[in-house]
């Protein structure tokens, strides 16, 4: 598993962006991890599934209700990573009101969970390999905190969480 001190995987992530071009739209686009995260602080919140009621619910409104407060305190970009297509993650970004606050990005095919070992087996419930529930604060694409949670819970990896050790960093 990926530790504190540690560089983020290569790799890349999608992101699904709105832009019309001769009428059709234009996204998803991938994003290469390193150039993304270069010379940047990043809070990064990994979690099991889009639309799924813990992180609807709870973890990704209190990223957007905290995103004034976190790039306060130092934060470039705040990134919702899972385990989902992009074009899931654009839709559920709209419906969570995430423009502008939390980018919604999206790790397909599991690479980026598989390559920090943050995966989470949920093939029982019918959803495969997915991410931890988890948050890291990353500087020029250095993790700096890490916190994950344990099974099925939602202790750590919250948005007040972030902002204290954002705030600390």
């Amino acid at each position: 598993m990926i530790k504190v001190g540690d560089k983020l995987p290569a790799g890349s992530l999608q992101e699904f962006i709105e832009v019309e071009g001769e009428g059709c739209s234009l996204g998803p686009n991938s994003f290469d991890i390193e150039k993304a995260t270069a010379g940047k602080t990043i809070a990064i919140f990994g979690l099991p599934g889009a639309f799924t009621p813990t992180c609807s619910a709870k973890h990704v409104p209190g990223y957007v209700e905290s995103a004034d407060a976190l790039k306060a305190a130092g934060v470039d970009e705040i990134w919702c990573v899972s385990v989902n297509d992009a074009f899931v993650m654009g839709a559920w970004g709209r419906d969570q009101k995430t423009a502008g606050k939390v980018r919604m990005m999206a790790d397909g095919s599991a690479q980026f969970a598989q390559a920090t070992g943050l995966t989470l087996d949920l093939t029982a419930k019918g959803m495969g390999l997915r991410s931890q529930r988890y948050s890291m604060l990353v500087k020029d694409g250095v993790v700096k905190t890490l916190n994950v949670e344990g099974p099925g819970k939602f202790e750590v990896s919250d948005a007040a969480t972030m902002l204290s050790q954002a705030k600390a960093a």
